[in-house]
């Protein structure tokens, strides 16, 4: 990934850095060499949004239950007396949609949270609706009200947390990621709890983090008027503090909901609908949290997947821009999921970065084309129409809402097919290299840590995967095993998960 060195035989590394390639380590000593036979070794996969503590929850799964009864019968017999929790439920796929009246026959006094596959919904029982006054539902919550039942369950502990973190990064490694963005800490949607970093500190993971702050903890400060700094984090912390294996990353804000819960903010209906989605907060409350978190220093991501969000976004983000210009902002779009046409030449000139989860549309692109109509469909998640506009292009996976192995995410990227083969957005599809580029130098960038990862460059931290195929050449990217990661210089052996 290094334009000025594309490919190399010979890896030097020293003290966790790569040393030298080929001809500039022939001649030196090692302590010790690993011969990889003819493997493919590219620099480490880094997962520019994710969730790995909710990825590592063992909470009940009731992923591809469609019926009533046998997401009952998996709940009826959840061991203890708190609270009953289930994660991977699929409105869509359903006989009928799950109420609060189906859970309470299998409840009693316990309180129930069905967590919604795309983390933007959830359904409870009666126990859980009546401790949240203003609310009248039959069980079906979505955003800020999916937030306040949340809120009942919370905080998980930091033993919890740490345990969590720790299974998803061992899945992560396996799948050759070697750094993950942590989408969202501290409060909001996805949050597990108030010190919620301190389990990131605690755990002491093999790959590396950096964590996206929830603008939710944004507080007044009393900073000197000069400074321009109305709210910020305690200590005035913001984007870029910590080391290399555990800092803080961007000032995370959500703008609107999901294309699976039908909440991404449209500025057009669902297909076939009157829906056009819902913005998360009021305009003036987001405004706000940008232009604040703008001026305090922080790096922004905005979640924004519905075309009317990144319209919002990109004008909160140029009144933030123009009342106090700061160069090199590098400012993102977390999953930029419906962009128009006229939408990519504002994106490129406010320097925005779109951080795509190409495997939504492997996984879901039937489901969003549907939604979408053909008109809108070919705007999803884009590639091509990014790169040709200079815009830097970020890959993620937002795990655990879909697979997060970057091989398959790439293999998309490039054929640009839904698991079932169909064709989506055929004309966003780019090469192998462009797509390895996103998951490796273009999340590096993102995460602005271009300067010592996402290239085998010398200098930089050495942080590899090594592949069983060469993806410019393999027919089923998405099965090439992975081998061996390296974080830091230390090898440690996979088998692909």
């Amino acid at each position: 990934m290094d334009p000025a060195r594309p490919a190399a035989h010979t890896i030097g590394i020293w003290q966790g850095r790569i040393a030298g390639l080929d001809e500039q380590v022939a001649d030196l000593p090692a302590a010790e060499t690993a011969d990889l036979g003819g493997a493919v070794v590219l620099p480490g996969f880094i997962d520019a949004h994710t969730h790995l503590a909710w990825n590592g929850r063992r909470t009940i799964d009731v992923t591809g239950l469609d019926t009533v009864a046998l997401v009952q019968h998996a709940l009826a017999n959840a061991p203890g007396t708190a609270w009953i929790e289930a994660s991977g439920y699929d409105r869509r796929i359903m006989d009928r949609p799950l109420t609060a009246a189906d859970l309470d026959a299998i409840s009693g006094v316990r309180p129930v949270y069905v967590a919604d596959l795309s983390g933007h919904a959830c359904v409870v029982n009666s126990v859980v609706l009546r401790q949240l006054p203003g609310i009248t539902s039959d069980g079906w919550l979505t955003e800020n009200e999916q937030l306040a039942a949340r809120t009942l369950r919370l905080p998980y502990s930091i033993e919890e947390i740490v345990a969590e973190l720790r299974r998803s990064a061992d899945q992560a490694l396996a799948q050759g990621v070697t750094m993950c963005a942590e989408a969202g800490i501290g409060a909001g949607l996805i949050a597990s709890s108030p010190l919620e970093a301190a389990a990131y500190q605690r755990a002491r993971l093999p790959i590396r983090m950096q964590l996206m702050v929830s603008a939710y903890v944004l507080h007044d400060v009393a900073a000197d008027p000069a400074d321009g700094i109305a709210r910020a984090i305690d200590l005035g912390l913001h984007t870029g503090f910590g080391d290399d294996m555990v800092s803080l990353g961007a000032m995370k804000l959500w703008t609107d909901g999901g294309m699976i819960a039908r909440t991404a903010a449209l500025s057009e209906p669902y297909a076939g609908t009157e829906n056009v989605g819902q913005l998360a907060e009021s305009e003036e409350f987001m405004r706000a949290a940008i232009i604040d978190g703008h001026n305090a220093g922080w790096q922004l991501a905005i979640h924004a997947i519905g075309d009317r969000a990144i319209d919002f976004t990109l004008d909160a983000v140029a009144r933030a821009q123009s009342a106090r210009p700061r160069a090199d902002a590098r400012h993102r779009i977390e999953h930029c999921g419906l962009v128009r046409p006229e939408q990519l030449e504002r994106i490129a000139a406010l320097g925005m970065v779109p951080v795509v989860q190409p495997t939504f549309l492997w996984a879901y692109g039937d489901d969003y084309s549907e939604i979408m109509g053909p008109r809108r469909a070919p705007w999803m998640y884009r590639g091509r129409s990014f790169l040709d506009h200079g815009i830097t292009v970020a890959g993620s996976s937002d795990r655990p809402v879909a697979d997060g192995a970057p091989l398959r995410a790439i293999e998309f990227m490039v054929r640009r097919r839904s698991s079932s083969g169909r064709a989506v957005g055929p004309d966003e599809a780019i090469t192998v290299e462009e797509a390895i580029r996103a998951y490796t130098l273009g999340s590096a960038y993102a995460c602005r840590k271009e300067h010592v990862l996402g290239s085998i460059t010398p200098g930089k931290l050495a942080d590899l995967v090594v592949l069983g195929d060469d993806p410019r050449t393999s027919d089923a990217i998405a099965d090439i095993p992975v081998l061996a990661t390296m974080v830091g210089g230390t090898l440690m052996p996979q088998r692909s998960a």
